[in-house]
């Protein structure tokens, strides 16, 4: 059995080869006994002898090739050869955690558990995973917020809730939309009997077809097939109400972008970027430098200054931003009531006790819960405060920085449908690829040499040959 390491710093002294290696417990114990015999100055007949089981053992494990085996898989992860030999104490922790991925599917192993795999990776790099264990012919557990990729791995659903732990036939998607489903039967009291279970039967059927499609979902096609509609249960999580209305439509000016350069310390994020937003525009921001669009996002909301260009938001706009680090907003001690009131907007009048529990209850404060000081509370808790913010602006256009960060599934499931529903406009950047896919219906890049903007989703610009080759010349 293997485990996804959480602790960066347990293999410092190591170099990254033999991190990796460590991961094939038995062979990295047969390897130091081998390297402890030859090492030794009086050899012994007996040390001969053992030395002759430890080669035989070592070969059947493959420790001949171990090494360049754990280089390839480094490779794949995105970890490049000149790291190999490093310390892990001197590399950079974006890659550490790559490593230790790489350690604990070296060897083969038979369960594999991993903790939030994703964490930290590049669209490209959970690409390769996702395949890499949907074709793992061994057991997986796995726990992970992003959708995506649970639906690409898992056959089977376990989950956990009210301190009890149910295993659900499917990927992630089934289990939520066939939860969904059942519970909009049980309160549907008009439908017949015989009416739902059909549903639920063609709803089966259909999910099973879809996942006929990829070839990684053979195993899970048949246990769908197999799969009655008794043991599809309804969903008793509480999802947030995120809900966002604006006050009015936006004009014909929305953004304007002329020429938007920044760099940080000698290092360009990105050059000259120019764009216009139209109505009706959901733009995915992307740059191989993580910096670039969180760099950007300050720029257009006033927080930032950049080298060189402009920007300049149409009259009727309303904008609200969530950003990533959000630690400036909650320095105080005030209570939530107290905290949410000193962003009402001018034009709302009649700001009493129901209007404010209104917004925070929508985001699952109830109670008591609203008098929590905001010097307590959670990451999560943090974003659901910024959202009950956000929808007191009633904005017709959101600004969205890794908005799934601290989030738990249902409030990025439902996070997820609203900006979906949403009628203004989203400019967002996220590592949640179902998040990106299903909203954004326009993709702009920001690299040093310009900009790559396209009208598709995001899943066609990740597969576009023309796209590649581009991104290739703008990121030399």
């Amino acid at each position: 059995m293997a485990i996804l390491k959480q602790n960066q710093f347990e293999f410092d002294e190591e170099t990254v080869l033999n991190t990796v290696m460590i991961g094939h417990t038995k062979l990295w114990k047969v390897a130091k006994e081998r390297e402890a015999i030859y090492a030794l100055a009086d050899f012994t007949e007996e040390d001969g002898m053992r030395a002759g089981e430890l080669e035989g053992e070592f070969g059947e494990m493959g420790g001949y090739t171990a090494e360049s085996d754990a280089g390839t898989l480094l490779g794949e992860l995105g970890v490049g050869e000149e790291y190999h030999q490093s310390l892990m104490k001197d590399i950079p922790s974006n890659l550490k955690v790559r490593v230790l991925l790489a350690q604990a599917i070296f060897g083969n192993p038979d369960i594999l558990l991993l903790d939030e795999p994703t964490n930290g990776l590049d669209i490209e790099t959970i690409g390769w995973l996702e395949n890499f264990l949907a074709d793992y012919e061994n057991i997986v557990l796995v726990v992970s917020h992003d959708r995506h990729f649970l639906d690409a791995v898992c056959t089977h659903v376990a989950d956990v809730d009210r301190q009890k732990v149910k295993i659900f036939t499917g990927n992630y998607t089934f289990w939520y939309e066939s939860s969904q489903l059942m519970a909009r039967q049980v309160n549907d009291k008009n439908k017949k009997v015989e009416e739902k279970r059909q549903a639920l039967i063609d709803f089966i059927a259909r999910f099973s077809a879809n996942a006929s499609k990829s070839k990684q979902a053979t195993s899970r096609k048949k246990a769908l097939e197999k799969l009655s509609i008794e043991e599809i249960e309804p969903s008793y999580r509480k999802y947030p109400g995120i809900i966002f209305q604006p006050l009015r439509e936006v004009g014909n000016q929305i953004l304007n972008v002329d020429k938007l350069t920044k760099s940080v310390d000698g290092r360009v994020l990105f050059k000259d970027v120019s764009f216009s937003v139209n109505k009706g525009d959901k733009i995915a921001l992307l740059s191989r430098d993580p910096l670039a669009v969180t760099s950007f996002f300050n720029i257009i909301t006033a927080e930032a200054i950049a080298d060189s260009g402009s920007y300049e938001w149409g009259t009727t706009v309303t904008h609200a931003y969530l950003p990533q680090e959000n630690a400036q907003y909650f320095n105080g001690t005030d209570n939530l009531m107290d905290w949410l009131r000193q962003y009402v907007p001018d034009h709302v009048k009649d700001v009493d006790e129901p209007f404010l529990r209104g917004f925070l209850g929508k985001m699952l404060f109830s109670g008591d819960d609203v008098l929590k000081t905001t010097n307590v509370l959670s990451g999560g808790e943090k974003v659901r405060c910024m959202l009950s913010r956000m929808m007191l602006q009633s904005p017709n256009v959101i600004l969205l920085d890794q908005p799934t960060n601290h989030l738990d599934l249902e409030s990025i499931q439902s996070f997820n449908e609203q900006c979906t529903d949403y009628k203004g406009i989203i400019l967002l950047t996220s590592h949640d690829h179902t998040f990106m896919q299903t909203v954004a219906n326009r993709i702009i890049e920001l690299t040093p040499k310009g900009i790559i903007d396209r009208l598709m989703t995001f899943d066609e610009y990740l597969e576009d040959d023309r796209v590649k080759a581009l991104k290739e010349e703008m990121y030399k």
